[in-house]
């Protein structure tokens, strides 16, 4: 999209503005909105008023606030009432979180919400002059505003803004009618942007959903649609070839680990200590938590095996049932993890792999799990799992089919990904652009223009 400029502009004095339209003033927040940072926690309180609760994670993930969504019941006085129930025009901003550059996420109100009251860790903004409110909502949306509240922010575990930061934050305010123009073009062309997103985000979906089927399937039928079948005796499972048998998971199993013990002393630096957080996805992510132990205490940790290139590590809990193949053997493994060795005439590890990974295995793991926050499976009852097992070259077969099969997915899958990255940095870029004047989307010039 090809949009004008404005045909004048000057030096706004703000260095995070740059150039503005030269017809737009510079203020600061306070002179444009009250800002009033809530005090109404999560908690009721005995004697005060029930209401309905807008929260930091409903502003975080939504642009607008409106009727029907599922606020949390709390209570409030009357003077957090009378100061914080949500009104038509109220622009809410998240004023705390975790790091500097995920500050300050806004969301608009378009219409008045009697018994919603602004919740803590969010700020109202509510604009003195009326119809302003959607621009302000857009303005924290540009990376222009979003870098300005990032070097005010401050803290150490966990960063916020204060009244004084929000209030003196300098915009750059054209007239109302243009905040309007501006606001109406921002709606329109960011729905139009997320409808993109959404849409590769389905494709995202079904990928994923077509992987697992694709592993599924290959694991428990084959590759050869005529094969003879036969009743595999398990409802789940049902036919399967012929030539194939079902088995507990360990009974042809080379060796099988469990590392259940004391945790071992983390230090800076040593030997990296895999953990049930690095398994994922069928493989072993070294970025998901780095930690590690001293080398001294190698040969200690890892008393009960040690690792050696394609044995199967399975997690019994937080999270249960994710597999990976070893890939190097200068690791350590933490507690909630087995490690699985195929029998060397019997079970291809990869192949084994893949079978967990598969939806029978999956849920024959979640019949036999227990724990109420968590579900986990102990160490005993593993040798209750079931394998579905063809013979070892129709195991390699079977693995070497779904294993191309998954990087053409995976590869889509990643396509797509940068996809919605490339959108969401379009979308960002655009909202700056418009609330900074760096072009002019006022409905005369986009005619003109065009």
């Amino acid at each position: 999209m090809s949009l004008p400029r404005y045909a004048k502009y000057k030096p706004s004095g703000v260095e995070w503005l740059g150039d503005v339209p030269e017809h737009w003033r510079i203020h600061r927040l306070k002179r444009l909105c009250r800002v009033m940072p809530s005090n109404v926690d999560k908690k009721s309180h005995d004697g005060e008023t029930p209401v309905l609760l807008c929260n930091y994670t409903d502003v975080y993930y939504n642009d607008r606030i409106v009727a029907g969504m599922e606020f949390m019941p709390a209570t409030a006085t009357p003077e957090q009432i009378e100061k914080f129930t949500l009104k038509s025009g109220d622009t809410i901003i998240t004023k705390d979180s975790e790091t500097a550059d995920d500050i300050a996420a806004a969301a608009f109100v378009p219409d008045d919400l009697p018994g919603v009251v602004c919740g803590y860790h969010l700020a109202v903004l509510r604009p003195i002059e009326p119809g302003s409110g959607a621009f302000f909502k857009w303005l924290f949306g540009g990376a222009h505003a979003q870098a300005a509240v990032e070097v005010r922010a401050n803290g150490l575990t966990r960063v916020g803004l204060g009244t004084h930061d929000i209030e003196n934050l300098e915009i750059a305010l054209p007239a109302p009618s243009e905040r309007r123009a501006i606001a109406a073009f921002l709606d329109r062309e960011t729905a139009k942007i997320d409808a993109l997103v959404a849409e590769q985000e389905r494709l995202i979906e079904l990928l994923k959903e077509k992987r697992q089927a694709v592993i599924s399937l290959a694991v428990t039928k084959g590759l050869n649609p005529d094969a003879p079948m036969k009743d595999s005796g398990i409802e789940w499972l049902g036919q399967i070839p012929a030539h194939w048998e079902v088995v507990g998971l360990t009974k042809y199993l080379q060796s099988v680990v469990d590392y259940r013990g004391r945790t071992p002393t983390k230090v800076d630096e040593g030997v990296f200590l895999v953990t049930a957080r690095n398994i994922r996805s069928g493989s072993i992510d070294y970025a998901a938590s780095e930690e590690f132990i001293a080398a001294d205490e190698y040969e200690a940790v890892m008393r009960r095996g040690k690792p050696e290139i394609g044995d199967v590590l399975f997690t019994t809990e937080a999270p249960l049932g994710q597999v990976a193949n070893i890939d190097r053997t200068d690791i350590a493994l933490a507690q909630r993890i087995i490690k699985f060795r195929g029998g060397p005439d019997k079970v291809d590890n990869y192949f084994l792999k893949l079978w967990l990974m598969g939806s029978f295995a999956q849920a024959d793991m979640e019949q036999l799990a227990t724990g109420s926050t968590a579900l986990g499976i102990k160490g005993s009852k593993v040798g209750q799992l079931r394998l579905c097992l063809p013979p070892l070259d129709e195991q390699r077969a079977i693995t070497s089919f779904v294993v191309g099969a998954l990087e053409e997915m995976d590869n889509l899958v990643a396509e797509a990904q940068r996809a919605v990255g490339i959108l969401a940095e379009r979308r960002t870029a655009l909202i700056s652009a418009a609330v900074t004047g760096q072009i002019d989307v006022r409905p005369e010039s986009m005619r003109t223009a065009a």
